[in-house]
């Protein structure tokens, strides 16, 4: 019995959302009588952070405090239109319609500040911190909420606003039908170091190394959670889940997570991450989000490193112990590749 240290490598170049009639996102952004704000999406936060960042997407628009600003995403009854949150399109189509949203809300606030200060609403100017104050004169100011106070029940206002945000349409070859089907791209690189047992065909990973270009990480701890997070995704399904052998039949499969195969806080290794900023010119105010993308290049890696440490091309998900063992059985041996 011996242990192979083995090590893969793979990258990828992601796609951000899609461009089917446009892919939009809609977002209303209104002011409460006392002076926060409300987002209201249809988009739903599915623990990847949707109301966190576009809270901060909108507090950025509108100069307000973050904990001045609150999202709800409702559903697709009572909110605006949204496609839905998959294709990693999130942070991209959703922020993009917040900050016009909230940029329109902005506007009707500066509005309603300048008639209560009586100057022109382009000398105004918020601090981010609830005041909004005359440029040059931070002495002539008024708080927000009293702004909100105002409008609502002096001027007979509503401070509020609404945001959609398309894909421009593609243009497309006429010979070849040949298109542009997404905006801008993320990218990636992971490098994964493993072992395996020759006796066994047990797979343990030992270390991640990755880095990322996200854009701008609009909020860098919870890129970097959701980078661990979706990584260790991409590895349980490189080695762990299925509902084979039965599947597509249900009739035996897993009833809970007790039976379903995954790992655990336990087998979580240490993970290295770098986060490369590279702004995307149309993402708001730079931020592409990683989605889906944290998690797919961590299967062909866990494959490269297996092939690294034992010589065992492995096709076919999960790559199981008794995958891996039969193809050791099968190369009369383990076959280290050598250094990666």
């Amino acid at each position: 019995m011996a242990l192979h240290k083995g090590r893969g490598f793979a990258c990828i170049n992601y796609p951000i959302g899609m461009n089917l009639g446009g892919d939009p996102s809609q977002a209303l952004v209104h002011s409460t009588p006392d002076g926060k704000f409300m987002v209201s999406l249809s988009a739903i936060d599915l623990g990847q952070g949707m109301k966190s960042v576009t809270r901060q997407i909108a507090a950025e628009t509108l100069g307000v405090p973050v904990a001045d600003v609150y999202v709800d995403t409702a559903d697709s009854d009572t909110g605006p239109h949204d496609m839905g949150s998959f294709a990693s399109r999130g942070t991209h189509r959703v922020g993009n319609a917040v900050i016009r949203a909230a940029a329109e809300a902005r506007a009707a606030m500066m509005e309603a500040a300048a008639d209560e200060l009586e100057v022109n609403p382009a000398d105004l100017d918020t601090d981010g911190e609830g005041n909004i104050h005359v440029k040059g004169a931070p002495g002539r100011s008024i708080t927000v909420a009293d702004t909100a106070i105002a409008a609502q029940f002096k001027q007979g206002k509503t401070l509020s606003g609404r945001g959609i945000f398309l894909i421009p349409t593609s243009d497309v070859d006429a010979d070849t039908g040949e298109m542009t089907p997404v905006s801008c791209f993320a990218h990636a690189a992971v490098v994964v170091d493993l072992e395996v047992d020759d006796e066994t065909g047990e797979v343990t990973v030992s270390q991640v190394n990755s880095a990322y270009e996200v854009g701008r990480a609009l909020n860098p701890k919870m890129v970097e959670q959701q980078l661990i997070g979706g990584a260790w995704m991409g590895i349980s399904h490189a080695l762990y889940e299925t509902t084979e052998p039965y599947y597509p039949d249900r009739s035996h499969g897993p009833d809970d997570y007790n039976s379903y195969l995954m790992p655990g806080a336990g087998d979580v290794v240490p993970h290295n991450i770098a986060v490369l900023e590279r702004p995307a010119e149309d993402a708001p105010f730079g931020g592409k989000g990683p989605g889906e993308m944290c998690a797919n290049p961590l299967l062909p890696a866990v494959a490269n490193a297996i092939y690294n440490a034992v010589g065992v091309r492995c096709d076919m998900l999960p790559i199981t112990p008794e995958k891996v063992l039969r193809g050791i059985q099968a190369n009369g041996g383990a076959q280290p590749k050598g250094t990666f």
